[in-house]
């Protein structure tokens, strides 16, 4: 499932990538699979290790093109190991909501995206987040769980202060929101629950299938229920950097 949409974000192949808290790699996948040199960074041991595995599996499998390259690496949003300048590409989805000093985080991401070069950045939507943060609060205070929520116009002016030019933005994955409202309910943690199993088959039936009835229903409530906002932005050249002070 993912949340960028890469009609919107093009990754030509060769593209040099990061995705930064990649979790379980579905954006490194896809970014592979377009012939991009990817980098994966995750904190997490566990993730890093389970993305290697499957990005040797496509690998294997000749599941990208020949330029396609990919690294895991483990590190901390707050320092990247990377030079200034090094990716034309970052992606952030659904990382910032988790660090306390997610300033940092932006600024870092500024710092290692080239200039003219695009970052896509997700995190949980308000109304949906909101929701879910009166229904249960062990949805939130677990380890290394939400931290705050976001305001679109409040994430927008942030990526701006750190010289990231908003380009294009939209809400993602409407029908997870219920999902998400119906194990606050039930329990965050109780994966057996009936109402859960029953609407988590009914998701991956979605995503498998893909059916007319389920992708309209999704576009149309979006705007107003879509799990996740995704903004996309450009970090400024030199010279338009420049120009915008003046």
């Amino acid at each position: 499932m993912l949340t960028v949409d890469f009609d919107r974000f093009p990754v030509p192949e060769g593209t040099r990538l990061l995705d930064l808290g990649c979790g379980g790699g579905r954006h490194t996948f896809e970014a592979f699979r377009r012939g991009a040199q990817v980098i994966a960074l995750d904190y997490s041991f566990s993730d890093i290790r389970d993305v290697q595995a499957m990005l040797g599996a496509m690998t294997l499998e000749g599941q990208a093109p020949p330029a396609g390259r990919s690294a895991v690496v483990r590190g901390d949003a707050l320092a990247l190991p990377f030079a200034d300048d090094t990716f034309d590409r970052v992606i952030a989805a659904e990382i910032l909501e988790h660090l306390p000093a997610d300033t940092a985080a932006m600024a870092e991401i500024a710092r290692v995206v080239r200039p003219g070069g695009w970052i896509a950045v997700t995190v949980p939507n308000r109304l949906p987040e909101k929701v879910c943060w009166s229904l249960s609060s062990a949805y939130h205070t677990v380890p290394g769980g939400h931290v705050r929520i976001y305001r679109r116009s409040e994430l927008r002016e942030r990526l701006m202060k750190v010289g990231l030019e908003p380009v294009d933005t939209h809400f993602a994955h409407a029908l997870h929101s219920p999902y998400w409202w119906l194990r606050c309910l039930v329990g965050v943690h109780d994966d057996d629950h009936p109402a859960t199993r029953l609407y988590h088959r009914m998701l991956v039936w979605d995503m498998m299938r893909r059916p007319r009835v389920t992708q309209l229903a999704e576009r149309v409530l979006n705007p107003v229920l879509g799990k996740s906002i995704v903004l996309y932005l450009r970090k400024q050249s030199t010279q338009e950097a420049t120009r915008a002070v003046r």
